[in-house]
């Protein structure tokens, strides 16, 4: 008879860096130590001045992906500029080195041009690890952050009763950049804009 797995998640005075650390994240096989995230998380984008977002996760897309606007590709397509936008509404800008130019297929099943770039992720508690997001036009979604199956696979299992179990997303703070145009005050931030929700792109 072929084994199959029980998860019994298991409360741990720790920071998901230490614990992803004592885990030997990433593995690579079935049914090894996992982190238990929820169906949203936190996530910071130090590289780029991103921080913070709320990211879903979804193991039925296979690629990540990142609200992108005014997204200018370089003549020899290496670099990518675009800005976005973090929860509490400052729009950011942000440059890149281009990881691929690839075609990916929305759960409508079109099939778009996307640029990929690749960039370190950190959640709450201090978890990092490499990314590959492609840049889209997430401005009609609950959340401007996707993380797909690639992102997700030999490091996390997903609880979709759950959301932000890995920490607030106040642990994220040391890596938001706040624009120049903005109010500098923390507590004075615009709140974000309201809940809209649609389809994602099933990679």
């Amino acid at each position: 008879m072929k084994p199959i797995y029980k998860a019994v998640p298991l409360p741990v005075e720790s920071t998901s860096r230490d614990l992803a650390a004592s885990l030997g994240l990433p593995w690579r096989g079935t049914g090894m130590p996992r982190l238990v995230i929820g169906r949203r998380e936190w996530i910071a984008l130090p590289d780029l001045g991103i921080s913070p977002m709320n990211a879903k996760t979804d193991s039925g897309a296979r690629s990540s992906s990142i609200h992108a606007e005014n997204v200018k590709l370089s003549a020899d397509e290496k670099t990518v500029r675009f800005t976005t936008t973090n929860h509490y509404a400052e729009v950011i800008s942000c440059e890149a080195p281009v990881a691929r130019l690839a075609r990916v297929r929305s759960s409508t099943g079109a099939a778009r041009n996307r640029i990929f770039i690749e960039t370190a992720a950190v959640l709450p508690g201090g978890f990092r690890w490499s990314i590959l997001l492609s840049l889209a036009d997430r401005s009609e979604m609950l959340c401007p952050m996707l993380l797909g199956r690639r992102a997700l696979a030999g490091y996390f299992l997903i609880d979709p009763q759950g959301s932000h179990l890995l920490g607030p997303r106040r642990l994220l703070d040391e890596y938001r950049v706040i624009p120049p145009a903005t109010n500098q005050s923390l507590t004075a931030a615009a709140p974000p804009g309201p809940d809209r929700s649609s389809m994602d792109e099933m990679g």
